[in-house]
């Protein structure tokens, strides 16, 4: 059988199961170029979008699910009513009753590949390496997605919309179909400074006793952009002796540690108007992040001569106090 100058030959469409997906026109391992004939040993380097979920949440009860069972029942402090005393009064007794919040693990993602035998030695890099690492980061990206999106309106009212805060009532925080038109400095009416969206956040926060050691807020990249043309030329509202402009960072603002994600919920496809972003902001007390299964494993293949690498994650996450978590609804002007 004579050998086609495209390389090692690979079963036709013919094939009892297909090599590759029906519909497609050959091995897209061997078409794109993996088996050289003159190919660079570097990959174009691949950049992924910024992860959040480990610095917002935490993993308090991990542990208490990673080896059996798919809920946490987690139990919640009762609060204690304070009376006023009188002297040869009677006393009234209360039976403090807390209530509980269930943290269920019932999301999973995975990939599934395979790395035909011929290809591996044939091939001058390390597929299946490269296939791992990526994997890792996309498994990230999807459970940052899958998080960020569920979350929003997961606090109470007085932490977003219009009226938020739970003592004066009066914050503005955007909602959908009414957002804040953010602007970096200089509003004029009906526009608020992406600094002023950040301050008001802090005010929710404030009003709800969340502490201010270990705060944090996530804003989308063009909210970075404006934080950076803003008023914070004055070095003194980072807490930092150098600029911002300086130094091109965006450190510590009204006690908040500040993130910047793609991932965050947008437009549309995030349940929002279009042109409308979330921005969150809160403390890792309020969010509890739980993975039982995180495995990545490579076997051989039953139906073709090739290793399949493959990998798990069950995962559930669970908003645990609401009051630590505040959320602002913005468009850019």
């Amino acid at each position: 059988m004579p050998i086609p100058s495209a390389g090692f030959p690979v079963a036709g469409a013919g094939t009892t199961p297909p090599l590759w997906p029906v519909g497609s026109t050959g091995n897209a391992f061997q078409t794109n170029g993996f088996i050289p004939e003159i190919w660079s040993g570097k990959l174009v380097e691949k950049f992924y979008s910024s992860t959040v979920l480990s610095v917002i949440s935490n993993t308090d009860y991990e542990g208490e699910i990673k080896n059996q069972g798919d809920r946490v029942k987690i139990r919640t402090k009762p609060t204690i009513t304070i009376r006023d005393y009188r002297a040869d009064g009677l006393l009234a007794l209360e039976r403090p009753e807390g209530s509980n919040i269930e943290l269920y693990i019932g999301t999973g993602k995975y990939f599934n590949t395979i790395l035909d035998d011929v290809m591996e030695v044939q091939s001058d890099l390390n597929a299946l390496s490269i296939w791992s690492d990526d994997a890792a980061q996309q498994l990230k990206i999807q459970v940052d997605i899958d998080v960020l999106g569920g979350i929003r309106n997961s606090m109470p009212t007085t932490n977003r919309g219009l009226t938020a805060g739970a003592i004066t009532g009066v914050i503005n925080l955007g909602a959908t179909t009414t957002p804040l038109a953010t602007v970096p400095r200089n509003p004029t009416g009906g526009q608020v400074e992406i600094l002023d969206v950040i301050l008001r956040l802090g005010q929710a926060l404030d009003e709800q006793n969340i502490p201010e050691t270990g705060r944090w807020v996530i804003l989308p990249a063009w909210a970075i952009a404006s934080l950076k043309s803003s008023d914070l030329r004055q070095a003194y509202l980072t807490g930092d002796s150098i600029s911002p402009m300086r130094n091109g960072r965006i450190g510590m603002i009204d006690r908040f540690t500040v993130y910047s994600s793609n991932l965050l919920p947008a437009g549309v496809a995030g349940g929002l108007a279009a042109g409308e972003f979330v921005i969150y902001a809160g403390h890792a007390h309020g969010l509890t992040f739980a993975s039982q299964i995180t495995k990545v494993e490579t076997l051989r293949s039953e139906t073709t001569f090739g290793t399949i690498l493959r990998g798990l994650q069950v995962y559930g996450y669970q908003v645990v106090d609401g009051k630590a978590l505040a959320q602002a609804v913005v468009t850019k002007i």
